[in-house]
């Protein structure tokens, strides 16, 4: 199977596996891969004490957004579009295709950024991958996830990963993500019904292609389905 060059979103609530999905996504047809936790979590993370970028005449402070995701909140979406965008760009221009997780979280980030995928790609080749999960299923797997200290890889919890302490893919140290706790999951809930849930029907309007997928199946199982509908 092969894709020309396209811009996928790989979107769904927390847990539903967007990152996973997005990786194998990206490894299988040669996309680069943009994952918004990991990306600009990272960013964030090396960003020096006082370090801020100004959009449309405003400060956005890193520290003021590292302390929002530890309370579970999502990144202010100005903030998150800005650093977006700029490397979409980079990526498009270099022809590339892309596969997005965790991006756009909000409709402030849909409405920035559909439109700019649209133009870079064309509107036929860009699609949104929904990944449907219960939210009992989201609390489950949220608060099970692990990742690797070095490099963010998320390590699947199952019989055979449950007594891991280092990652099988680069051997640091595996932990539990901060915000991956029982009360800021169930703040993460709230804000995607809030925040985020709004975006299908953004998609829709924008006439961008929508695929639903069952996300409670194995990783195995979802990926057929991806790759069937797309």
């Amino acid at each position: 199977m092969k894709l020309s060059k396209k811009a996928i979103i790989v979107f769904g609530p927390p847990g539903s596996g967007k990152g996973t999905q997005a990786e194998l996504l990206a490894g299988k047809f040669g996309f680069f891969q943009w994952e918004n936790s990991t990306i600009i979590g990272r960013i964030i993370s090396q960003a020096k004490k006082g370090d801020f970028v100004v959009i449309k005449g405003k400060k956005y402070y890193f520290s003021e957004q590292a302390k929002i995701r530890r309370k579970g909140l999502l990144w202010d979406g100005n903030f998150v579009s800005y650093l977006t965008k700029k490397k979409i760009e980079e990526i498009a221009e270099e022809g590339k295709g892309v596969v997005l997780s965790g991006s756009p979280r909000t409709l402030d980030e849909g409405k920035a950024l559909t439109p700019l995928l649209k133009k870079l790609y064309g509107a036929k080749n860009v699609s949104v991958v929904f990944l449907k999960l219960t939210p009992a299923a989201t609390l489950w797997r949220n608060s099970h996830r692990r990742e690797c200290e070095l490099a963010t890889h998320s390590i699947l919890y199952n019989e055979e990963t449950r007594k891991l302490k280092k990652c099988p893919l680069d051997g640091s140290k595996l932990m539990s993500r901060k915000d991956d706790n029982p009360k800021a999951i169930k703040i993460r809930l709230e804000e995607f019904e809030k925040k985020t849930a709004p975006l299908l029907d953004l998609f829709k309007k924008q006439g961008v292609k929508l695929n639903i997928i069952k996300g409670e199946q194995s990783v195995a199982d979802v990926f057929k389905d991806i790759l069937k509908a797309l």
